[in-house]
């Protein structure tokens, strides 16, 4: 069977690519901010075994860590629905990416406050700040710092996941793409060109992690 390549009907649809680019970007960054917010208090119950987050924290680790992201995506959107609880594509990816974010950035966040000397803490509390002041202007710039590099990675591996969310319907880069294949029937040049185009963004958030890296370049 002879194929013939039509790269061009990729750069007609470039537009609409790039548009589901950015979805693809702003879930990533949303997400990323979401599992920030909620992966630091969990870090922190995870090194106090007597805390009351302790063992909630651990077992939302051990699920989002070992089970696969799909699974947490479609239990989202369609275990919910079975609830009664019927969500938009975009949220059940928002949802789903964060959960698995949270069980990886507690771990990272964790290692990043074991490597904090623990007598800033008690500096910090002697000089008059509670246990929450002195986590979030003492101990956690250090531990943001110390992880960026994790930080960034974690974001890439944010932003490849959300293409799972094209097999819920979700309009993104990858839902774009599969909905061009599907009425060119020209898999080969669609998914090559997303290939790239996540190359490029994964690229682009590398050089922006250098360039913005607390502490130096």
């Amino acid at each position: 069977m002879n194929y013939t390549f039509q790269f061009g009907v990729v750069w007609d649809a470039m537009p609409d690519l790039m548009r589901g680019a950015s979805i693809s970007l702003s879930i990533a960054i949303v997400t990323m901010a979401i599992a920030i917010l909620l992966a630091a208090p969990m870090a922190v119950a995870c090194l106090k075994r007597k805390s009351v987050l302790y063992w909630p924290a651990k077992a939302w680790v051990e699920i989002a860590r070992n089970t696969p992201c799909l699974a947490q995506i479609y239990a989202f959107y369609y275990g919910l629905g079975a609830f009664g609880i019927f969500l938009p594509a975009w949220a059940a990816v928002v949802i789903a990416v964060s959960f698995n974010n949270v069980g990886y950035l507690v771990e990272i966040f964790r290692g990043g406050l074991i490597g904090v000397n623990q007598n800033q803490m008690k500096g910090a509390r002697s000089l008059g700040l509670g246990p929450v002041g002195a986590y979030r202007y003492v101990v956690f710039p250090q531990v943001f710092r110390n992880t960026f590099s994790s930080l960034s990675n974690q974001f890439i591996w944010s932003l490849l996941n959300t293409s799972l969310g094209a097999l819920i319907g979700l309009n993104d880069l990858s839902g774009v793409a599969m909905d061009y294949q599907s009425r060119t029937f020209k898999t080969f040049e669609f998914f090559l060109a997303i290939a790239v185009i996540y190359i490029l963004l994964s690229k682009c958030v590398l050089i922006a992690a250098r360039r913005f890296r607390p502490g130096g370049a």
